[in-house]
């Protein structure tokens, strides 16, 4: 009897020990949208509603020089999981399985699995066809994960239902529903409920979590209950102005990807305001669901051991030089929106101008969480940032995309370089008196000076983006 009640003291000092270690662990949220631009409150759009975003960058830091590294899904999430440059992993389409390009990658979310976390994904982290895949494991790396779900919602019911340019098609074409029905029953909805599940079961068990929440919104199709739409009235609503000739100013291949999509150039603005219309009510949507999961960190005790990370895979255009997509390297496909919350925070400042890129992710989490990453990855981490919101890290950001095009962008410049950069393959765009990036300097000589300075900077830029040990 005495041998067994030892034997149960032992155990249960062991159990009491693991526990106690099990809670030390940081714990990860990791919180990703689709499609998401910097339309927020907290980065300054003057109609979006976001209450919970906004609040996370209260509590938080918001990046305000926040780039991708591939301005589309599949590369944009590839790089941001394994830490490496598109050059690196050659990952720069949609649709491929990384175990198929980096077979022994070791993936930021595989670091917390190997050091006793449980990883779970639920909804889209890696590439997703997007509505096309929902409910499936989409392009997912199973290696990546302790766990998966994989909701499915009646927005993906109801596809007969959606309001399409072209009909029947979706995806990478303006399309849009008021729909019926509760949050919970959109896909989003569920994402929010499995998250909300999870966080509950970690609770009671004190098991440390890598948690990745991946939204499916605001991808098209722009779907959200009605009441999202009802809070932007129409006539509130500005299409951006496009001047005549201006697509004559850009290199073909920046030409390419603008008129790419044929039935979204030159849209009447009836139609227009109906799609910035529609892409607002979803963020807003989007930001409620997000606020349910936050609601859930806090009410599960959770929130002092939990780095809550809020982001997008990339920008979006809504209308800006005549574009509604993304795959450009103007700032409206190329910046994402970053908010990083952790315990211990204090007072100090809410937002900072260093640049950052989205290999970045991957050594600034596993620094914060205390753990060993491998050495050969790119990024660079952002703990100093955390820690001096006015410390820089980077001097400037690398996002490459299509049509092999480079682009830099500084605090003062933005330079991009298709192919060789031969005659007519050049842009130039000065963020200080031109914010929109309208005007192409590359053409007029008295850049001369500055074009030379940040070719040899691309060029450098390039380079590290493309060696490997």
């Amino acid at each position: 009897m005495m041998r067994k009640e030892k034997v149960l003291s032992i155990f249960i000092a062991l159990l009491l020990t693991y526990s106690a270690e099990a809670q030390e662990k940081m714990n990860v949220l990791f919180i990703i949208a689709d499609d998401l631009n910097c339309y927020l409150g907290s980065y300054g759009h003057s109609l979006a509603k976001t209450p919970n975003i906004d609040r996370l960058a209260e509590e938080g830091l918001l990046f305000e020089n926040a780039y991708c590294n591939f301005p589309l899904c599949g590369p944009s999430r590839a790089s941001m999981m394994t830490g490496l440059y598109p050059d690196q992993n050659n990952v720069k389409g949609n649709a491929i399985l990384i175990r198929d390009r980096v077979p022994d990658a070791v993936t930021m979310s595989q670091v917390f699995i190997e050091n006793g976390y449980r990883a779970t994904r639920i909804g889209k982290i890696y590439h997703y066809n997007n509505p096309g895949d929902i409910g499936t494991p989409g392009h997912d790396d199973p290696a990546s994960w302790s766990h998966t779900i994989n909701p499915r919602g009646r927005d993906k019911d109801e596809e007969d239902q959606i309001f399409s340019l072209v009909p029947g098609s979706f995806g990478a074409i303006l399309s849009w529903m008021a729909a019926d029905g509760t949050d919970e029953e959109q896909t989003d909805g569920i994402v929010a409920t499995e998250a909300i599940a999870q966080m509950e079961k970690h609770a009671a068990t004190g098991e440390p979590f890598f948690l990745g929440v991946g939204f499916y919104k605001p991808h098209t199709p722009y779907v959200a209950p009605k009441r999202y739409f009802e809070m932007y009235p129409r006539e509130l609503i500005r299409v951006p102005e496009v001047p005549e000739g201006y697509l004559e100013s850009l290199p073909v291949p920046a030409q390419n990807i603008l008129t790419q999509r044929k039935s979204q150039i030159d849209l009447p603005d009836s139609l227009a305001v109906s799609a910035i219309q529609a892409y607002l009510a979803t963020i807003s949507f989007l930001d409620a669901q997000v606020g349910r999961v936050l609601d859930a960190l806090e009410e599960n005790g959770l929130k002092e051991n939990t780095i809550v990370v809020f982001t997008s895979d990339h920008g979006y255009h809504m209308g800006e030089h005549g574009h509604y997509q993304k795959r450009t390297l103007f700032e409206y496909s190329a910046r994402i929106p970053l908010i990083i919350s952790y315990p211990g925070q204090g007072s100090r400042d809410r937002r900072t101008g260093s640049f950052v890129e989205m290999i970045d992710f991957y050594p600034t989490l596993c620094e914060m969480a205390g753990l060993d990453y491998p050495e050969h990855i790119s990024g660079k981490s952002m703990v100093p940032v955390l820690n001096n919101p006015r410390k820089k890290i980077r001097t400037d950001a690398l996002t490459q995309t299509v049509s092999d095009g480079y682009s830099i962008i500084t605090k003062r410049y933005r330079y991009t370089r298709w192919g060789d950069g031969g005659e007519g393959m050049l842009e130039l765009y000065d963020k200080k008196s031109d914010p929109a990036e309208m005007i192409n300097l590359a053409g007029n000589k008295k850049y001369g000076k500055i074009i030379e300075k940040l070719d040899k900077r691309l060029t450098v830029r390039i380079k590290e983006a493309g060696q490997m040990e």
